[in-house]
């Protein structure tokens, strides 16, 4: 019997060597690659002394005159002087302006308590530029002394004599409660200005009719009146629908002001007015004489 298998293992098949062609070495183009070389080092060169001349170039700008510090321009101020924050600034002419600590010099400036933010720019070649945004007052606010407060709820100025106090004025709360929580008294500023901005803009009960805002931590804002100085509680939000429902009554209720304890607007829909206990006792004792006699 044919064995398949033996001659499968016993039969290989030739081996057959695969033609290669010989390659040959070309000769180096020695003078193509020097040209090349040359180029390029005459390029490197090139650029190296155009940076070092543009270097050279700027340095000897900087030291020459040309750059020298000779105006002091400062925008958009209004309550601080021109000469006031250009002082502050302790820009002195004649320096070279590629000298100058422009933030230094911005924060210096903003040293000046009506100053909120400055911003300090060169001008080339020789004038320096200084913008400002100064804090603009919204309230008064008594701690140990009176301070500005400012939109934002920062307490930004120790008032001068030479101040307008013409400001609402907030009470209630001290120095120490807004150094130990700052976070918390801020808000409470900001809500207190948040109901000063709603009576600014009614006709019937507003800001002429105030003395002050008091922050209570306990009952939120209490508004007094200046006639008798009689409390409205106002609570910690919803002025507007407060003061609404107030405007309806208070018409009726200002006569009568020197007789009240108080006025509360945090019961929904109501307006509470409570009399005060002295006023009312000596109304029962005039009428208990008047029944006597």
């Amino acid at each position: 019997m044919y064995d398949f298998k033996h001659n499968l293992k016993g039969h290989k098949p030739p081996k057959v060597k695969l033609n290669k062609r010989k390659q040959e070495k070309q000769p180096r183009d020695w003078r193509k690659l020097f040209h090349r070389l040359l180029r390029i080092s005459l390029f490197a060169g090139s650029a190296t002394l155009a940076v070092a001349g543009a270097l050279l170039g700027i340095q000897v700008l900087r030291e020459s005159d040309y750059f020298t510090v000779r105006n002091v321009r400062v925008i958009a101020q209004s309550r601080v002087s021109e000469q006031e924050i250009a002082g502050a600034s302790d820009v002195r002419i004649g320096a070279s302006i590629f000298d100058l600590d422009l933030s230094l010099i911005g924060r210096k400036i903003e040293e000046n308590p009506w100053i909120a933010r400055a911003e300090v720019v060169r001008s080339l070649p020789d004038e320096v530029v200084i913008s400002v945004v100064e804090h603009q007052p919204r309230a008064v606010i008594q701690l140990d002394y009176l301070y500005y407060v400012n939109a934002a709820g920062e307490v930004f100025k120790l008032l001068d004599s030479g101040d307008r106090l013409d400001y609402p004025i907030i009470t209630g709360i001290d120095r120490q409660f807004l150094l130990d929580h700052p976070a918390a008294g801020q808000a409470w500023l900001r809500q207190a200005l948040a109901l000063i901005g709603e009576l600014e803009g009614r006709q019937l009960f507003n800001l002429a009719d105030v003395s002050e805002i008091q922050i209570d931590l306990e009952a939120g804002l209490v508004v007094h009146t200046r006639q008798h100085g009689v409390p409205v509680l106002f609570g910690q939000d919803d002025f507007a629908s407060k003061l609404d429902r107030l405007e309806r009554i208070f018409a009726d209720l200002e006569p009568r002001l020197t007789a009240l304890h108080y006025i509360d607007l945090n019961v929904a829909d109501r307006v509470i007015v409570k009399v005060d206990p002295k006023y009312a006792a000596g109304r029962n004792e005039k009428q208990g004489r008047k029944g006597v006699s």
